[in-house]
């Protein structure tokens, strides 16, 4: 966890940022992160990390459009060295909180907050979001168990809405699959993968939104939803056909399309079938995105099993991680796994 005077660190680089320009990775747990802060301060923009699995420098164009006096980014961890360079051109300080294990960064003009380098862990930046703020517990929830994370205010939570909980919820799967702020959850996870005009649109719902339950209602929530039931779907064939596979240790999907959910069906087959290494491959091009999830160090296991393949990449947490690799890499990653499984 993060230390008091970190905490108050952040808060004191919130509470100065007059027009701060807030970065944060796709997801659940990127877009609770952004909404806290942003809520918080009454200030700024919120622009979603669809590039894996850096902040690439084309999204520097928005340091001059813009035009802030702060950046913020959250939960990712990498950043291009070009963007940095925008970044230090403009003379703009950049805030950046992350859980990964990853190296920290040696520039010393970058304010960089990490529990992983305080005691090893790993909460979700929206959980450390939240524990600097102390705002918008709902939205905390959301990023928690979207990343996987069981947070400690649980019984807060269900103090306060125990209508969106439930009974003898023990685990953030079961939350996020059995709940209705688990529901909540993946409509705003799924709704993230529009057009950026539409998530641009829910972000300025989403900032000004009073209660969790204005997600569910088909008026005031009609174009998120509407999407959510168009992803979920897509969705829905996907893991239906990924169930087909579950034979052995390792339940291997691989799909291609225009749409990206490898992370989201990972993460329910693990639900489903918690004793297995799941894999799950999304195919666009000549590159192949992988999610991996598992009990065992997932981490590990992937970054040994694309050793020695070309332009390979991977990286993340111990029980869930990503990778990106070649399409004709694929058949040598899932044999290099099996042997190492």
């Amino acid at each position: 966890m993060l230390t008091e005077t970190q905490l108050k660190e952040i808060r004191g680089h919130l509470e100065k940022a007059q027009n701060p320009l807030f970065f944060f990775d796709n997801d659940a747990d990127g877009l609770a992160s952004f909404l806290i802060f942003r809520r918080y301060t009454g200030r700024g923009k919120g622009v979603a990390i669809k590039s894996f699995p850096d902040l690439n420098s084309s999204y520097s164009r928005k340091l001059y459009e813009l035009k802030p006096d702060y950046v913020f980014v959250l939960d990712k961890p990498n950043i291009a060295s070009g963007f940095l360079e925008e970044v230090r051109n403009l003379n703009l300080p950049l805030v950046w909180v992350d859980h990964h294990n990853v190296p920290k960064p040696e520039e010393e003009s970058i304010f960089y907050f990490n529990p992983y380098y305080n005691d090893r862990t790993n909460e979700p930046v929206s959980y450390l979001c939240y524990n600097t703020v102390k705002r918008d517990l709902w939205i905390a929830m959301i990023g928690c168990i979207g990343d996987g994370f069981f947070p400690d205010f649980v019984p807060e939570f269900e103090k306060e809405y125990p209508e969106l909980w439930g009974e003898n919820i023990s685990t953030a799967f079961q939350a996020l699959y059995t709940t209705e702020i688990g529901r909540i959850t993946r409509i705003l996870n799924f709704a993230l993968k529009d057009r950026t005009t539409k998530v641009v649109n829910m972000l300025k719902f989403l900032i000004n939104v009073k209660s969790p339950h204005e997600i569910l209602d088909e008026k005031k929530a009609y174009a998120i939803l509407q999407r959510f039931k168009q992803v979920n779907n897509r969705y829905s064939r996907l893991l239906e056909k990924a169930k087909n596979f579950a034979k052995g240790k390792i339940l291997f999907f691989q799909y291609g399309g225009e749409l990206s959910l490898s992370a989201d069906i990972a993460n329910e087959l693990s639900f489903l079938y918690p004793d297995k290494v799941i894999v799950v491959a999304y195919i666009k091009g000549s590159k192949a995105n992988v999610s991996i999830r598992g009990k065992v160090d997932v981490r590990k296991l992937t970054l040994d099993a694309i050793k020695g393949l070309e332009n390979a990449s991977g990286g993340g947490h111990e029980h869930a991680t990503g990778a990106q690799i070649a399409v004709e890499d694929l058949p040598k990653f899932k044999e290099n796994l099996a042997k190492l499984v």
